[in-house]
């Protein structure tokens, strides 16, 4: 498909300084969504592992409950558990990856879970608050990562867009306008030529006939 555009010599030029510019956007954002999916895979193996590390620690920490759950009766359980003095605060700040502002979130952690005399609870209930605390943390690591990863996922998406349409609609529209707007101008210049001839070739008969 060509552009509807005069056949011109200044709309040739002005159409190949746009091609050179839409062949450079092309290279810039063909590089940006190499490096942001050099990024994606990377989190996505981040990801991973934390998903299951958290999975893990979140067994552990149920299976340690459910032991603590039968050894204790369930009022000195409710009351082990009635006051913590654990406080969680989360800070949402964000960063660029590749012009693409991704979430940072900051917890802060006071206080303690375990707010209960040794006297009356087994050790198993340690454990399985111990394991809690640790995967709090770890689940916003997790979920700082994944928001991250939709976020690159989406941008991804969108440079490739961008992408295709360079390089499957504009550039080859482009190019094929120059070839076309060339060809006209050759054809201009040829017929050109042949009347310039034909013009000198009438003046020099009239001198002859002279």
């Amino acid at each position: 498909m060509r552009l509807a555009v005069s056949a011109t010599r200044m709309e040739l030029q002005r159409l190949k300084r746009r091609l050179a510019i839409a062949r450079r956007g092309h290279k810039l954002l063909k590089d940006k969504q190499d490096e942001l999916m050099r990024q994606f895979m990377q989190l996505v193996q981040e990801v991973r592992a934390l998903r299951r590390t958290v999975e893990e620690n979140l067994q552990a920490a149920f299976r340690s409950f459910t032991l603590a759950s039968a050894a204790m009766s369930e009022p000195a359980l409710e009351e082990a558990l009635a006051l913590p003095s654990k406080r969680f605060e989360l800070a949402v700040g964000e960063r660029a990856i590749m012009n693409v502002r991704v979430p940072v979130y900051t917890p802060s952690v006071s206080g303690s879970m375990r707010c209960y005399g040794f006297a009356t609870t087994t050790g198993d209930l340690d454990a399985s608050l111990l394991a809690i605390e640790k995967v709090v943390a770890q689940a916003v690591e997790l979920a700082q990562a994944e928001k991250t990863m939709d976020l690159l996922a989406d941008e991804i998406d969108r440079t490739r867009r961008r992408v295709n349409a360079l390089e499957y609609n504009l550039i080859p529209t482009l190019e094929e306008t120059i070839r076309g707007i060339g060809a006209k101008l050759a054809e201009f210049e040829r017929s050109n030529l042949t009347r310039i001839m034909k013009i000198k070739d009438m003046l020099e008969a009239q001198r002859g006939s002279e």
